[in-house]
């Protein structure tokens, strides 16, 4: 069964909180959230979902995984990129990216942490560039981290 891939509604904000949770606590445990998990709901629920910008992936009706963009000045930010645990390594997240990239203005840009190496290694098959690397002293949870950048469009056979 495949996912189906469609912009968020409202209803789905419990589904992309889920994600968000469960995804963190199992693939980010070194990164704790600076927020509790109300606070995430809250804010998924009133700013990131109606926001716009926000694709989901569903299967049987359940959100499995989500990617949110922005566009700033000059430069597409993605500011969310989550995947289900149980869902990771089955094509949901290039789906979701392939997708989002086919309308975003480049450059596209986004951080995750230099201890993420399975999501590292995920943008750079997607052509991502690590750009620059800082100390955490900037986010939230004070991890180190990496911004990529994504310049123009990856040509088919490139």
């Amino acid at each position: 069964m495949s996912a189906e891939l469609r912009a968020a509604v409202v209803e789905d904000a419990t589904g992309v909180a889920d994600v968000l949770l469960s995804s963190r606590r199992t693939f980010l445990s070194y990164a704790p959230l600076a927020h509790t998990d109300a606070e995430v709901r809250q804010w998924v629920s009133e700013a990131l979902v109606p926001s716009g910008g926000v694709t989901v992936a569903c299967m049987g009706g359940t959100v499995i995984g989500f990617l949110a963009a922005t566009h700033e000045s000059s430069v597409t930010w993605v500011n969310q990129f989550y995947i289900a645990p149980g869902h990771t390594g089955h094509g949901i997240g290039s789906g979701l990216l392939t997708l989002a990239l086919a309308s975003l203005a480049f450059p596209v840009r986004l951080y995750t942490f230099q201890a993420n190496t399975r999501a590292r290694s995920f943008y750079e098959h997607h052509g991502f560039k690590a750009v620059a690397f800082s100390d955490g002293s900037a986010n939230e949870e004070r991890c180190p981290d990496v911004l990529y950048e994504l310049a123009a469009p990856i040509k088919p056979g490139a």
